[in-house]
């Protein structure tokens, strides 16, 4: 009940906001900012599956700079693509993910990707924004050496960041440095934001309605970064360019590339 309340609070600010006229931003605004695609260009799962390298590639290939996406685990400790714990929603068949063999997961679904596969096809080139998930860890030690060995080539921070709804699973993966570390805040935004501000995390993300200038303004006299989703419209777009969001995330990403690219040709 509490989640249906919340999707139909989230489409109604969403319209609010989209009706709502803001002023053009400032080109130097304009070039600070970067457009995160949450789970790939997918259309609502219509054009493209979420959270695969068909719906990477389509944001990639529009110029956006970023792609979300979030990583699980096979019973065989192979880290995935997918934010649900199933393949039910997104493929019409439900396997568990923890609890199948790599292989038995390609087999049964194969558009989902490893984390492999995605570093080869994008890392280095889009930034990459990791979302770790509360799952199974049954060998963590080993699993904590798999992700390092996955992300070795890659500069933390600079080719990808780590996120998590839970910041113990930074702790969890020990991921290093901590300034490579996004909490992600829901309606927990006052906790979040505290334990973001008293660690070494190198910032905090949330909905663009929760996330205030408040709160962005201690993120950033504290050194962090601020990123907030979802953006859908592009009196939304312009409402966060102008308050210096730098991290923009959105289920719509190409659409909101393509209104940046304007704003910078212009």
């Amino acid at each position: 009940m509490k989640d249906w309340f919340n999707r139909i609070l989230q489409v109604a600010v969403d319209i609010w906001m989209a009706l709502v006229p803001r002023k053009r931003p400032g080109r130097e605004a304009v070039a600070r900012c970067r457009i995160v695609s949450h789970r790939g260009e997918h259309g609502n799962n219509r054009t493209a599956r979420e959270n695969t390298l068909a719906a990477f590639d389509a944001a990639r290939a529009a110029g956006v700079w970023g792609i979300e996406t979030d990583i699980r685990w096979t019973a065989d400790l192979v880290p995935v693509l997918s934010h649900d714990p199933d393949t039910q929603r997104i493929f019409g068949r439900k396997v568990t993910i923890a609890g199948v063999s790599f292989a038995e997961l390609r087999a049964a679904v194969p558009q989902i990707p490893s984390l492999a596969e995605l570093v080869a096809a994008f890392g280095g080139g889009t930034h990459l924004m990791l979302e770790l998930k509360a799952d199974t860890f049954p060998d963590i030690a080993r699993q904590q050496e798999i992700l390092r060995q996955h992300l070795a080539g890659l500069e933390p921070g600079g080719d990808y960041h780590v996120l998590a709804l839970d910041p113990d699973l930074f702790e969890i993966f020990d991921i290093r440095p901590r300034s490579c570390c996004l909490t992600v805040a829901q309606d927990n935004m006052a906790a979040i934001h505290a334990r973001t501000l008293g660690s070494a995390y190198g910032g905090i993300t949330g909905h663009y309605f929760l996330l205030d200038d408040a709160i962005k303004r201690q993120h950033e006299q504290a050194g962090r970064k601020v990123g907030t989703g979802f953006i859908a419209s592009r009196n939304c777009l312009y409402r966060e360019i102008n308050r210096g969001v730098e991290w923009i995330f959105s289920n719509d990403a190409v659409a909101m590339q393509k209104v940046v690219n304007q704003l910078s040709e212009a």
